[in-house]
């Protein structure tokens, strides 16, 4: 594990406050904060993969296709 030093403004400094405020440490929150941003950031990057794969019309079309060749094989 690894040590940082940071310097954060005031609008920092309140939502440490403001995470700490229940008795969690500062290095927790921190670390929370930073795990939260990376999963978002993530996330963030997969929604945007998805709708451009969803406004792909190469995409759409191989999808259609695969489609029509399974649609004899559907039980119903």
């Amino acid at each position: 594990m690894s040590t940082i030093t940071v310097r954060i403004d005031e609008d920092a400094e309140r939502a440490l406050a403001e995470l700490t405020a229940d008795g969690t440490s500062r290095s927790q929150a921190v670390r929370a904060a930073l795990l939260k941003a990376a999963r978002a950031r993530v996330r963030a990057e997969l929604e945007a993969e998805a709708r451009a794969l969803a406004e792909d019309p190469e995409d759409r079309a191989e999808i259609r296709a695969v489609q029509a060749d399974l649609e004899p094989l559907r039980a119903w």
